[in-house]
């Protein structure tokens, strides 16, 4: 492991090799035989489960139920919506065919031409058609609203282009759909979820992220507002982190979901949807981690404390273990995952390298000295700190240290983000600037030509009109035209 190590890609090197090197040598995941698709390993799979968990909560918690939607889509629903349509056709996975048989010779296995769906079917990219199409049975009237449902589930967009965990034509995530009697109660709950995904993401990644509202042209497909937390990553990138869309009634009167209002009128409903991705790991990854391997936030590390041993022989190993078990015991009562490392396959210098690749919060090692000594020698991941200190008090020293180790990154994470973040209103000073990376708060007059000017000539987007931030109106640095407020923009994964 030590040697696998030093074949890890440094940051200065190869921002993207570094990440692709650290996905696969940490065990989080790896390419599968499927173009496009990943294999979630289950160290990988351990942080999902982790952050999973923790949103289900927050979800409920908003009165929010889980439920699930089917996996293949009839394409006529796809078409119902022109806006929905247009933005996920070219991502489509298409099912034409129910059978496969054997060619005639017995060689190979072909698609059953009698075998033709009359109906083909999409792979869901989302699930707004389906979910719709079955609202339109759970609602009859004002008393059946609001609706409020979440699904756990994988999705396929056909992606030319794949990266594990930031782009691939299969991930998993959730996704919430709700309906609301108006159009206020649509609008604050898709506010509210924007609202959860950033909590979530500063108070349990360690990932400050600005939060804003989507320009007309970023626009989720279909929705009249896309509420976005955008995330920068160490090479001054912006990673679009969860969305949260007010849909109007645009999928209600697609799919005719009407609704006995108090004075017994028909009206259409009012509709959000909001998901977060796998995609989560990939920010995890590129907020903190270093040339070492990764840095986790002790909330989300499927190991929080790492414990190895270092004994001569059975007898002072057992001797460790039991002036160990205590502690551990204490430590688990209070929530802390812990893996005890007394397997005699590794040196301990590859157990280090290993659970330091890895992003294990805190490493204890204790040998036959710190037996007589009563001492305990404990590392912190984040500084790469090591001290020996006293066995006494040992449970709360490392209770106060992932607290520490949590705030800690998410303080350098903050202060990283901040020291990136600039005004500009010059485009030839922005062109240049905006290629060493960064979130550029700029002057927009809001039409669509600028927008594509800039995209087109410096791969940077509009990420959002940004939430936060006091707004005073002014000159556009592109066309010179007047502008209401500042957008936020920077090149993206």
């Amino acid at each position: 492991m030590a040697k696998e190590l030093k074949e890890l890609t440094k940051r200065a090197e190869s921002y993207s090799q570094w990440f692709n090197d650290l996905v696969v040598k940490a065990d989080l995941a790896e390419n599968s035989a499927v173009r496009g698709c990943m294999v979630i390993k289950p160290y990988g799979y351990a942080i999902w489960e982790k952050m999973q968990h923790q949103l289900d909560a927050m979800f409920k918690e908003t009165g929010v139920q889980n439920a699930y939607f089917p996996l293949l889509i009839p394409k006529s629903f796809l078409s119902r919506e022109a806006e929905h349509v247009k933005g996920f056709a070219k991502e489509c996975a298409v099912v034409t065919h129910y059978r496969l048989k054997s060619s005639e010779d017995g060689n190979a296995v072909v698609v059953d031409s009698s075998a033709k769906l009359e109906e083909e079917l999409i792979i869901r990219p989302t699930s707004e058609t389906i979910i719709w199409n079955t609202y339109k049975n759970w609602i009859q009237s004002w008393r059946d609203l609001p609706l409020l449902c979440n699904q756990w589930c994988n999705v396929m967009r056909w992606e030319m282009r794949t990266r594990p965990f930031l782009r691939t034509s299969e991930f998993l995530w959730q996704e919430g759909h709700t309906a609301h009697a108006t159009r206020e109660e649509a609008e604050d709950k898709a506010k509210e979820m924007l609202k959860v995904y950033a909590d979530f993401a500063e108070q349990w990644m360690a990932v400050p992220v600005v939060q804003g509202v989507k320009s007309e042209t970023e626009r989720f497909a279909g929705a009249l507002d896309t509420y976005t937390i955008e995330a920068m990553m160490q090479d001054g990138k912006a990673l679009q982190s969860g969305t949260s869309h007010f849909l109007g009634q645009n999928f209600a009167k697609s799919f005719d979901v009407t609704f006995l209002n108090k004075e017994n009128k028909p009206e259409y409903v009012w509709a959000t949807s909001w998901g977060v991705s796998t995609r989560l790991i990939g920010a995890l990854i590129m907020t903190h981690s270093d040339d070492n391997g990764l840095v986790l936030p002790p909330k989300l590390a499927p190991i929080q404390v790492v414990v190895i041993p270092i004994g001569r022989g059975e007898e002072q190993m057992q001797a460790i273990a039991d002036k160990l078990q205590p502690v551990l015991a204490d430590l688990k009562k209070a929530g802390v995952t812990i893996k005890y490392d007394d397997s005699d396959n590794k040196r301990p210098g590859f157990k280090y390298a290993d659970y330091e690749l890895k992003g294990v919060p805190v490493r204890l090692v204790m040998g036959g000295r710190d037996l007589e000594n009563n001492t305990v020698e404990i590392m912190r991941r984040d500084t790469l700190e090591k001290e020996t200190v006293s066995f006494d008090g040992l449970c709360e020293r490392i209770l106060g240290l992932l607290d520490d180790i949590q705030a800690n990154i998410f303080k350098k994470a903050c202060q990283f983000r901040d020291e990136h973040i600039y005004e500009c209103d010059n485009y030839e000073e922005f062109k240049e600037r905006v290629k060493d990376g960064g979130f550029f708060l700029c002057h927009w007059d809001g039409t669509e030509e600028t927008e594509a000017k800039i995209k087109e000539e410096t791969q940077a987007t509009i990420r959002c009109v940004p939430f936060g931030y006091e707004q005073t109106e002014g000159v556009d640095m592109v066309s010179g035209k007047p502008s209401k407020c500042r957008v936020l923009i920077a090149r993206s994964y």
